[in-house]
């Protein structure tokens, strides 16, 4: 099955950014792509992090949930919509959703993101717990290819890469495919991006696909971008460095049979 990471870099303005990702998933589905994911924060990277507040939607309604329906339907495609900021109790917080779509159009995960990222290194500061508001389940979803072959795959959101045990459960839920749309910044980017990226991959036998935002926005972030397609193996089979792109690879269901039949560690676990 061919995999697509959209990689963009997002501005403050929703409608330019819906632009660019149908474009961008036009590419993806013009190369053959069953399943499109795009990155974090893809419908907006705002100029303040209350920003999202009034971007909030309520399920099954907003421009952006309208967008992701209309777009996997028409391409065909299986579609998980990076994160969108989706409306909770709490009026001065959103969670951080990530919605899945079938080629029907029809919204058959989400997933709130669990781990929120705080970061000081003197120079850039963030909290993402200012305006948001944490998720605490893991979510897998059910994908029907169309060579007949069942795919289970597990969500994520960028900071929950750094925490193994989300992803182990991922993986004792059957997890064939794991997802990581991101918007890291640079300097953790560059030092632990790709290390954690086919870390999981290895741990748990497992594709990884990891879009993420890639570039200097409008708001004065850097985001590391480096959108990639990790093998079970923990080999990188693609990926784009920075500026808007699209990663097409192909998820082998023989190959990873073969990881996971010459290895067999998941069959080891003891904890």
């Amino acid at each position: 099955m061919k995999v697509a990471a959209v990689q963009m870099v997002s501005g403050p303005r929703v409608a330019d950014n819906l632009a660019a990702a149908r474009g961008l998933l036009e590419r993806a589905a013009a190369e053959g792509a069953e399943l499109a994911v795009l990155p974090e924060y893809f419908c907006a990277m705002g100029m303040r992090d209350t920003d999202k507040l009034a971007l909030a939607e309520t399920l099954g309604e907003g421009p952006v949930q309208h967008f992701l329906a209309h777009i996997a339907r028409a391409l065909n495609l299986w579609l998980v919509g990076g994160t969108l900021p989706m409306a909770c109790a709490d009026a001065q917080r959103v969670r951080n959703t990530s919605l899945v779509y079938s080629p029907a159009g029809e919204c058959v995960a989400r997933y709130d993101k669990i781990h929120l990222f705080r970061f000081d290194n003197g120079r850039e500061q963030y909290d993402e717990g200012r305006a948001i508001e944490a998720g605490d389940a893991p979510v897998q979803f059910r994908l029907a290819a169309r060579d007949g072959r069942a795919w289970c795959v597990g969500l994520s959101v960028c900071y929950d890469l750094r925490f193994p045990e989300l992803f182990r459960s991922h993986a004792r839920a059957g997890a064939d495919l794991l997802l990581v749309p991101s918007a890291f910044t640079v300097p953790t980017g560059q030092a632990h991006w790709e290390l954690l990226l086919r870390a999981r991959a290895v741990e748990n036998q497992a594709y990884v696909l990891a879009p993420a935002q890639g570039g200097v926005h409008e708001n004065g972030r850097r985001t590391w971008g480096h959108s990639m397609l990790v093998d079970p193996w923990g080999d990188v089979l693609a990926v784009q460095a920075q500026g808007p792109g699209v990663v097409v690879g192909t998820v082998d269901a023989g190959r990873l049979q073969q990881v996971r039949a010459q290895l067999p560690a998941l069959a080891h676990r003891v904890l």
